[in-house]
């Protein structure tokens, strides 16, 4: 039986094209251009007549092509990284593999850079901040690829000079600035939640804890051997940096977080599974048709949902869940981080910048101050005072 010839592949993660030869992966460019198939079409060949040559190998520059380069990054980066990390950083090179895919990665530049940056610039919707934020991501890619040699140091240090997006002076759009939630808001679209997401609310705004860290908190974390509890984190932002977290609670954090202490020490005190049941069970309180007619409860469910709830809250699927409820409540969505600036905004009042930091776990007063917001009533008052 003839042997098949190598297939026109696509690498999804990256939107790449490449073609396997006889065990070596060779990357084309963009899928299905003009460009890529064209070297398909020449590799292809070469292989064809050349395979069973020994010195044969079929390849389309000297050293690694900068698709490569991105692709091993990738690789470590999935176990380095976070999930929601590793997903930024697939979206960091998209210029890198729609622009240089195929170029040696020797040849990578200060220019090329340059363009790489302008690429993103080509869609308006993008603003100012993500743009600088994806390019200090791509500058991470070349560092990583010089320490392992497959870039020059020197590339990384010319890359490094390239002066970031100044406000003011580019066409990209300000990101508007995150701001504390409007005290009403909250009211309006708790009364649309489950009891379990309304705790979780209600737990962030007493403790001033990042999103990430209410979803992660079980009952082993909790320290109750003092009047204030204490719960450690061992996973958190900070953590590869050797920095410690506590999240304190106070008699109303105690009180919220007591009932769902009686589970398993390691099991999430904040379930989606109890949550997604508490939303079924409001629903079937306000049926009005009686339950001798039309569906029975549960009879109408599909047999293989396309998403089930999961074991734990995700920063995603928590802020899914309050924009959910936002919508019920037809107020504007508000995202869960910005009730830590609540939290950070309340407690600076009353207990200074120290006071929030501590409380935030924040190592610098700089942070803290780009979360608490500026008392503008004390400065209305100070301003009557002096004139």
């Amino acid at each position: 039986m003839a042997k098949r010839e190598p297939g026109y592949c696509l690498h999804k993660p990256t939107g790449q094209a490449y073609v396997n030869l006889g065990g070596r992966v060779i990357y084309l460019g963009p899928h299905d251009t003009d460009e890529s198939r064209e070297r398909y079409n020449r590799v292809k060949a070469e292989w064809l007549v050349n395979r069973h040559s020994p010195k044969f190998r079929p390849k389309i520059s000297s050293g690694p092509t900068m698709a490569e380069v991105c692709l091993e990054y990738l690789d470590f980066a999935e176990t380095y990284y976070s999930v929601g990390e590793y997903k930024n950083l697939k979206l960091a090179i998209q210029p890198v593999s729609e622009l240089f895919a195929t170029m040696p990665a020797k040849d990578f530049d200060i220019l090329k850079f340059e363009q790489c940056q302008a690429w993103w610039l080509k869609d308006s919707s993008r603003s100012r901040q993500y743009i600088n934020q994806q390019c200090k991501k791509l500058l991470r890619v070349i560092r990583w690829a010089a320490s392992k040699k497959k870039m020059e140091a020197k590339q990384y240090d010319e890359c490094r000079l390239f002066t970031p997006l100044k406000a003011g002076r580019t066409p990209a759009r300000e990101a508007k600035k995150i701001t504390c939630v409007a005290r009403a808001l909250v009211d309006a679209t708790k009364k649309h939640m489950t009891p379990v997401l309304r705790d979780m609310v209600t737990f962030q705004e007493l403790t001033g804890c990042r999103p990430g860290e209410v979803c992660s908190i079980t009952p082993s974390m909790i320290d109750r051997s003092e009047e204030v509890w204490r719960i450690l984190l061992v996973k958190h932002k900070t953590a590869y940096l050797g920095k410690d977290r506590t999240i304190y609670l106070g008699p109303q954090a105690q009180a919220v977080l007591r009932p769902y202490l009686l589970r398993g020490a390691d099991e999430p005190c904040f379930s989606p599974i109890e949550s997604e049941r508490q939303r079924l069970q409001a629903k079937h309180d306000a049926r009005v048709t009686p339950l001798s007619c039309g569906n029975v409860p549960g009879s109408n469910r599909t047999r293989r949902p396309s998403r089930t709830p999961g074991v734990a809250f995700s920063t995603g699927s928590y802020a899914r869940s309050i924009k959910n409820a936002c919508l019920r409540a037809k107020v504007e969505p508000w995202a869960p981080n910005r009730l830590r600036h609540n939290a950070a905004t309340s407690i600076r009042k009353t207990f200074g910048l120290d006071g929030a930091q501590v409380i935030l776990g924040h190592s610098g007063i700089g942070v803290t101050q780009s979360y608490a917001e500026v008392d503008i009533a004390k400065a209305v008052h100070i301003a009557k005072q002096v004139g």
